[in-house]
């Protein structure tokens, strides 16, 4: 049978890569935050720039979660786990970066909710969206 479509992406593979190099890392808690820099440094401007705002949001609410990279993305941990990540547009030819959480995060509300979000712009609104999501996920966590 002839195979009419990649199963995985060039730039899903790369993620997985990073995943694997990731987990063979013996880092300390400063590496992986200078690794996380890295990456947003690395992004397109528009990108960078989100990043670099949900870098310092997260950080400011919850300075305990251990920023570290996740398929290659700007992540937060709690303990072993990640709860939160964030990937930029251009990762996966993408027209939106996406704050994502894992299911440690505490966002259970009903029986549906939504786990990860478009962010396309900065603003006081997406701020205020943003800091309840990220409280709301380490709420009972910490």
């Amino acid at each position: 049978m002839a195979k009419t479509e990649e199963t995985f992406t060039k730039e899903e593979k790369a993620a997985v890569r990073a995943l694997a190099a990731e987990r063979r890392k013996k880092f300390t808690p400063e590496q992986h935050v200078a690794e996380v820099l890295d990456k947003i440094k690395a992004m397109a401007p528009a990108d960078r720039k989100l990043a670099e705002k949900v870098h310092k949001l997260v950080m400011s609410i919850a300075p305990d979660l251990q920023p570290k990279t996740f398929y290659g993305m700007q992540a937060y941990n709690l303990g072993a786990k990640t709860l939160l990540f964030f990937q930029d547009g251009e990762k996966f030819k993408s027209r939106y970066c996406t704050l994502g959480f894992t299911d440690l995060a505490n966002l259970d509300k009903g029986g549906m909710w939504s786990t990860s979000f478009a962010i396309t712009e900065w603003n006081a609104d997406v701020e205020k969206q943003v800091a309840t999501l990220v409280k709301r996920a380490v709420k009972a966590k910490m």
